[in-house]
């Protein structure tokens, strides 16, 4: 493999233009595709919505004629079948470049090499992976999804700087400024699925749904063009038919345990759909509903519950990523914690590692992840 400093910089701008689909593309992946000659870009693509065209295809036709003899750098490995589009492995191929460069191989077993070994075997150049670090951090939960069957799972929570939730009456607005909500806001907008339990519903009333007017992005109106599916955990179907989340007729997967009167199952709105996840103790088995979201192809997915619930998913190992906004204020010791954790000795501390702090308005956005490690 040659490789350049100038290659990671075209691959640089091709991951900048998979960026561009953060909120529209799934549950496909980001993609992002630059074509060179000369050294110069002669054209550009991303991947913008499920359905439509690949970054591929995109740049070649920007490109026309031109693409011929041009390198193309692909922030994820061509496709090689057939689906809602054309494989765009082969498009590269008919339009005659002469070297391909890729970010990294396909996670999804109906590519995974095949792609490559197309363009290979049509006698063109083949370099890569390329900065695959980054290149996977484009897609952690399509990823996620082709190699484990299950959704990249975060969990938002926000607290005051003495680590609490809400008063000890369960008042918690707003403990944040209006920034770091806009932020939450673009967390549920990249997201495939919310997930919340009956008891946050019950003392917040929340819609669960990607608000426009406080996105903050140019683009606001195609960010939340497609809402969020809203899961809701409920045992025994406690969720008040008049909650301010059935104004708005987005699907909702209400979900219980399996024990629970006919009469219950009746008369919902026709976009809230019933499952039944029985786990132990009547509790919903966690770790189907993620299998079960997968399936439904969601890839990432954002836990917005309270401490009980949120508790229940990181003891249990199920959060990839947990981002805590945390308040330049003081709720007292009567609050409420950040997470349900019965913990009574050092030994049985939970350990994170920090990815990244920064400053969102007046606030402090956290984002760790469990350290398995430690």
């Amino acid at each position: 493999m040659t490789l350049s400093s100038v290659d990671f910089d075209f691959m640089a701008h091709a991951f900048r233009l998979a960026e561009r689909g953060l909120y529209t593309t799934m549950p496909n992946p980001r993609v992002g595709c630059v074509l060179v000659k000369d050294g110069q870009v002669i054209a550009e693509g991303w991947h913008i919505r499920a359905g439509e065209a690949h970054a591929e295809v995109n740049a070649l036709n920007s490109a026309a004629d031109n693409a011929r003899g041009a390198t193309a750098y692909v922030s994820l490995e061509p496709c090689s079948h057939t689906g809602k589009t054309g494989p765009c492995s082969q498009a590269l191929i008919d339009a005659g470049i002469a070297r391909l460069v890729y970010g990294m191989e396909d996670p999804n077993p109906l590519v995974s090499g095949n792609g490559i070994a197309m363009v290979r075997a049509a006698g063109i150049q083949v370099d890569g992976p390329v900065l695959e670090d980054d290149a996977r951090a484009l897609n952690p939960g399509f990823i996620r999804r082709m190699e484990r069957k299950l959704p990249y799972v975060r969990c938002k929570m926000a607290m005051s700087v003495d680590g609490r939730t809400a008063m000890a009456s369960g008042e918690s607005k707003w403990i944040t400024g209006p920034k770091a909500r806009a932020d939450v806001q673009r967390l549920r907008a990249r997201s495939c699925a919310i997930i919340s339990g009956v008891d946050s519903i019950l003392q917040d009333n929340a819609s669960l749904t990607v608000r426009v007017d406080e996105l903050g992005l140019p683009d606001a109106e195609e960010a939340a063009a497609k809402q969020p599916l809203r899961v809701i955990l409920d045992s025994q179907l406690r969720t008040p038919r008049t909650a301010l989340m059935f104004k708005q007729s987005t699907p909702i997967l209400l979900v219980h345990n399996g024990k629970v009167e006919a009469a219950q199952l009746q008369g919902w709105p026709d976009f809230v759909e019933l499952i039944a996840l029985p786990g132990k103790d009547g509790r919903i088995d966690l770790n189907a509903l993620l299998r079960e979201l997968a399936k439904r192809h969601c890839n990432e997915v954002l836990v917005e519950a309270g401490a009980t619930l949120s508790g229940s998913f990181l003891r249990r190992g199920l959060l990839d990523e947990i981002i805590i906004y945390m308040a330049p204020k003081l709720l007292g010791s009567n609050a409420l914690p950040l997470f349900g954790l019965p913990l009574d000795t050092m030994p049985a501390a939970l350990s994170l590692k920090i990815k990244d702090i920064r400053a969102v308005g007046r606030d402090w956005r956290i984002t760790a992840a469990p350290d398995t490690e430690y």
